[in-house]
């Protein structure tokens, strides 16, 4: 019961990190140059995805189960240090937080320089735009369901009902604000993220390699809470850090 709650988590809030890059995108184009060829794109780009996600989901299912813990897991890590990773960095000043007000803006900038090609009706730019947008960030949407869901017995079905309930959300808040999601703390919720893509990354890899946890699922809270010190620590050093190296600068900078 308890890593199926972190499973849907999970699955929901990576899901829609990525669904609000896609809909700044989509926003962006549709209202600089209309929404015809714009939802085109998007649909196209979902009936591929689905395609994909169907083909692929089925034959998962027939790797060992243990094999397959130890690939998900290890691909779980990779996927979720590197979100932690860049939530670190940004939290502690050494990267820019991500800003879905600035994207916005830069690609209803480009949208309306870029020229109209028109092709059997439809305005080629917006089109392929909204398709590349909504589909690159659908492969990662798509991964996220199919790795978490594999790991476990029904948990295909549990994961794409989060990134749905993640669908919903996002389209519903995008459509009443007509406008990118920028009050949403998305920088936060990749932190959150990252600490539950690694947490179940280490969960299944040892599970996978053979060993058990104490207490089994009731071990993944622990090990998130520990993993999360462990991530807000080292943001505080780095902050410490930063402050150390800027303050010279600043004073210097002052001075002249």
């Amino acid at each position: 019961m308890t890593s199926d709650v972190f499973l849907f988590l999970s699955a929901f809030l990576a899901s829609a990190v990525e669904m609000v890059e896609a809909l700044t995108i989509v926003l962006a184009v549709g209202v600089t140059r209309g929404w015809r060829s714009t939802l085109l794109g998007v649909g196209t780009a979902v009936a591929g995805l689905g395609a994909l996600v169907a083909a692929l989901g089925p034959s998962v299912s027939s790797v060992p189960i243990n094999v397959l813990r130890l690939v998900v897991g290890g691909l779980l890590l990779v996927f979720g240090l590197q979100w932690l990773r860049k939530a670190i960095l940004r939290a502690s000043g050494y990267k820019p937080l991500h800003d879905e007000e600035a994207i916005y803006a830069r690609e209803r900038d480009e949208a309306r320089r870029a020229g109209r090609e028109v092709r059997r009706g439809v305005d080629w730019y917006s089109f392929t735009v909204s398709f590349k947008g909504v589909f690159l960030e659908g492969l990662e949407v798509a991964f996220i369901v199919i790795t978490f869901g594999a790991a476990r017995t029904n948990g295909v079905g549990l994961a794409a009902a989060a990134a749905g309930a993640a669908l919903l959300l996002v389209v519903a808040v995008g459509a009443l604000v007509h406008a990118p999601l920028s009050r949403v703390p998305e920088n936060t919720l990749k932190f959150t993220v990252g600490l539950l893509l690694t947490t179940f990354g280490t969960f299944w890899v040892t599970e996978g390699a053979g060993a058990t946890w104490p207490g089994n699922d009731a071990a993944l809270p622990a090990l998130l809470g520990l993993l999360g010190v462990a991530s807000l620590g080292a943001v505080r050093g780095l902050s410490r850090q930063r402050d150390v190296v800027m303050r010279p600068r600043e004073a210097g900078a002052a001075e002249g």
